[in-house]
């Protein structure tokens, strides 16, 4: 829905400058996608609400009643409940009501993931928890393909998220296998072409690569972090060059690489204490990422990187000053040396606006 919105704006404008559309036919419209999304939006979030409560309610009643109901009527009863909210939700989806749908196939995943617990208790069934939670994810992730469903594959994600930190801290090392679920349920959010799902799994992904710095090397790998981020921001760059119809997925790449880098970066100096002379190097080669970020994202129309540069800035320059007040830096200098910096960016922004402007005709 936000990305229907953002382009019907665009296209609006476009349209009343073209002269197709009046402005008061512009405002109409606009008065109608709002009305259109307040009361569609509410309707279905407050089914997504519904669902939750009701998969709840039907795992209450069942676990309550566990003792008093033979085997085979508790089993009949869940997978019964499971296959109607899926039932359900087809009958939904046929109807036009696309948000209740997808309210009923998260109650029918959720009923899943109940019945792996209650049927796992029933017959004593020991093991490691996790794998009841990767089940739970896959059931997820094949309701979600089977039956289009993108609030199922994001909770698959959630699942798989959860599953591959549990048996991290568990066994205190990385835990690779994580990457395989990630890699298929990123696979099915690209397949159904969901841009939110496919910046779900980039988080995921970032999460996992900045993690390892915390992991491997004794919890000191955090240059392997700031390594792997700026190979993915340099072939986010690259690969803007040689497929530039495709900005969307350059620029996410970019902007998670970043954080990535950042996050490497920000540990080398905060959590690996230092020497006040490799704190600073480190915090000059943070500024420079950061300003060569805004610059991209400048340059790019990258808001994304703009934005995340100048919080990294803000943040960067706050922690510096933190670090090292009272040391090698007092609060006048420091201040001075900040303000020349977003000096400079400023110029660069400026110089980068008026080269954009279309220069006036000449008479």
């Amino acid at each position: 829905m936000w990305s229907y919105r953002k382009r019907i704006d665009q296209d609006l404008v476009r349209w009343r400058d073209a002269g197709w559309i009046t402005s008061e036919g512009e405002a109409a419209i606009r008065k109608d996608l709002e009305k259109g999304v307040r009361t569609l939006g509410l309707a279905n979030a407050l089914a997504i609400l519904s669902a939750v409560l009701i998969g709840f309610a039907v795992m209450s009643f069942v676990a309550a009643n566990w003792q008093d109901m033979p085997r085979i009527l508790r089993i009949g009863l869940l997978v019964a409940s499971m296959w109607a909210a899926y039932g359900l939700s087809g009958v939904l989806a046929r109807r036009g009501m696309t948000g209740f749908a997808h309210a009923a196939v998260l109650l029918g995943v959720g009923i899943f993931g109940g019945s792996i617990m209650l049927i796992s208790q029933m017959y004593h069934m020991d093991g490691n928890p996790a794998n009841a939670v990767l089940l739970w994810a896959a059931g997820a992730l094949l309701a979600g393909v089977a039956l289009r469903s993108n609030p199922s594959l994001a909770f698959a994600m959630i699942l798989v998220v959860y599953w591959g930190v549990t048996e991290a801290l568990r066994l205190d090392r990385v835990f690779w296998p994580f990457l395989g679920p990630w890699a298929l349920v990123s696979a099915a959010y690209y397949w159904q072409r969901w841009k939110p799902g496919v910046h779900l799994s980039g988080l995921a992904l970032t999460g996992f690569i900045v993690s390892l710095g915390y992991r491997l090397n004794n919890g000191h790998a955090h240059e392997l972090v700031v390594i792997l981020g700026l190979l993915v921001m340099g072939a986010a760059i690259l690969g803007e060059r040689l497929k530039p119809e495709r900005p969307a997925l350059w620029s996410g790449t970019f902007n998670y690489g970043l954080v990535v880098t950042l996050a490497g970066l920000w540990a080398l100096q905060f959590f690996e204490d230092p020497e006040l002379g490799h704190f600073m190097l480190l915090a000059v080669l943070a500024l420079a990422l950061l300003i060569a970020a805004i610059f991209w994202g400048l340059r790019s129309g990258n808001r994304g990187a703009l934005w995340i540069g100048y919080a990294g800035f803000s943040i960067e320059i706050l922690a510096i000053y933190v670090e090292t007040i009272g040391t090698m830096l007092n609060t006048s200098l420091f201040f001075l040396i900040a303000g020349l910096i977003v000096s400079g960016l400023a110029a660069v922004a400026y110089r980068l606006h008026t080269r954009g402007e279309p220069k006036p005709a000449a008479a």
